[in-house]
This record gives C-alpha cells, sequence and structure tokens, in this order.
C-alpha cells in the first residue's frame, strides 16, 4: 500500500475507535526514517492522556492485525501532536484563528521563508495572516508547515 493509501485507511480506521468519544483525529503520518514510523496523532479538550493513547493504540493494533494492509515492518505511535502542532486542516485554522503561528515557506517571499503572524482566515487557495500589524495573503500552495507559536 502507498503511503497516502496507508495513511487514509488508518485514518479512517481510528475514527472509527474515536467516534463517539470527545476525541478528535488531528494526523496520520506514515513515514520512513531509518525505519517506517506510522504515527497517529489525537486530541481532546483538555489534551489527551496516556490510557487514551494506549487505548486507541491497542484497538488500532488489533485491526492492523488483522487486516495487514501494511507490507513493511512499522512502529506504531499514538500520542498527542504537542503544544507546537503542525496545522494542516481547515478545522484547524478555523480552531486557531488570531493565534500565532510559525510559518514555513517552500521558497522565499520577500527574501524569507520564515515568518510569524496571526491566522486571520483562509480561502480554498490562500490563507490570511497579520504579521508584523499588515495582512498578508500567501498561496497555499506556497506554504511547507504552519505550526502554533510558542513564546518561551
Amino acid at each position: 500500500m502507498k503511503r497516502e493509501a496507508v495513511e487514509e485507511f488508518v485514518s479512517s480506521v481510528v475514527e472509527g475507535i474515536i467516534a463517539g468519544t470527545d476525541m478528535e483525529l488531528v494526523d496520520v503520518d506514515y513515514v520512513r526514517e531509518r525505519d517506517w514510523y506510522l504515527r497517529v496523532y489525537i486530541d481532546k479538550p483538555g489534551g489527551v492522556d496516556l490510557d487514551d493513547c494506549q487505548g486507541v493504540s491497542e484497538k488500532l493494533s488489533a485491526v492492523l492485525d488483522e487486516k495487514d494492509p501494511i507490507k513493511e515492518n512499522y512502529l506504531l505511535e499514538v500520542s498527542s501532536p504537542g503544544l507546537d502542532r503542525v496545522l494542516k486542516k481547515d478545522k484547524d485554522l478555523v480552531r486557531y484563528n488570531g493565534r500565532d503561528v510559525d510559518i514555513q515557506l517552500f521558497k522565499p517571499i520577500n527574501g524569507s521563508k520564515q515568518y510569524m503572524g496571526a491566522v486571520q482566515g483562509f480561502t480554498d487557495t490562500t490563507i490570511d495572516f497579520t504579521i508584523n500589524g499588515e495582512s498578508i495573503s500567501f498561496e497555499r500552495s506556497a506554504i511547507a508547515q504552519i505550526r502554533l507559536h510558542l513564546d518561551f
């Protein structure tokens, strides 16, 4: 199964596992580093705990063992997306509207690939930010990643 197909399959299984709970599926990544990793990120109001992650992991593992859709050896990780979570979906942009984010672009615009600003809205093709008091829109295709900004 190709990476995208694995992520889609696992997403649908996890959605079924967490249906009827206050948990939400944030993301699924199937990536090769030194080994293959299947990473599932879940969240809920107040944050997930170890029991939440363990429960989803055990149920997902049982389905993956039964269906065996992934031929490569892989490591399964179920966790919270973390404080500096990546914003990938429109619902993330709605939830964190007005919050400061770190924006990484594929190519420099005005001499920079990295910006920090607040999410202000989006369309199908652009995402709007306030950066240094100025409204700026970036094409979605130009954005490599958006993460919640953390101040220490």
